[in-house]
């Protein structure tokens, strides 16, 4: 399994970074991140999502936009938390839809995206973490972030239902769709064993990757 892109999305609280560092660490696998410490625009949009929101989204474009060429020609197989799709699928469209995206941002913010990304290296797989709110929502208690503080049960099932739409469309590369709620990959080393295998099983074209409810 060289020179493979794979791509680490779902909704917050899923276990995407967890996962990407235990993967990468596993099969010697490149690792990125989503910039948050270095992001310029991140507490202002905190404070004013409105006048914000599209700085934010013009910003994420272009790091991972960059992290994903970066990844996708480097030697070796490398594994992203979060895709650049999932800005536009998922989180430039709940944007829009609360209203602290307007109309005009929106359609530029996507004419820039969709020219970007048609000309991008097509990963080779994306893992999907799916996860009900219940857990998400326990999950991000427990982690305590700040900026996490004000996610709702609602903006968490909105998020979980634009996944399943960008789901039934995604045609990009393969798909492994992950239970994580059933997987705690971070405590039981045969969880991740269980990950690897279906993921190794899916690059092969092995189509046999049911995972075993609560883990096996």
């Amino acid at each position: 399994m060289t020179n493979r892109l794979i791509l680490v999305a779902g909704n917050i609280g899923a276990g995407k970074t967890s996962l990407t560092e235990r993967l990468g660490a596993r099969l010697g696998w490149h690792t990125a991140y989503e910039s948050v410490a270095d992001n310029p625009y991140l507490a202002d949009f905190y404070g004013n999502m409105q006048q914000w929101a599209f700085h934010l989204q013009v910003f994420f474009l272009g790091h991972r936009a960059e992290q994903h060429i970066r990844l996708a020609t480097s030697p070796g197989s490398a594994i992203a938390d979060r895709s650049i799709y999932e800005d536009a699928h998922i989180f430039a469209r709940a944007l829009h839809h609360m209203g602290n995206l307007n109309e005009r941002d929106y359609e530029a913010y996507r004419r820039v995206f969709d020219l970007i990304t048609t000309q991008l290296p097509r990963p080779d797989l994306l893992l999907y973490l799916q996860c009900p709110v219940p857990v998400l929502m326990e999950r991000i208690r427990l982690r305590g972030r700040a900026a996490e503080s004000g996610i709702s049960a609602d903006y968490l099932s909105l998020l979980n239902s634009f996944y399943e739409e960008w789901m039934a469309t995604f045609d990009l590369c393969p798909v492994l769709t992950i239970p994580s709620q059933n997987l705690d990959f971070v405590n039981r080393p045969q969880h991740l064993d269980i990950v690897v295998n279906r993921i190794q099983d899916k690059l092969a074209g092995r189509e046999a990757v049911v995972f075993p409810e609560n883990g096996g």
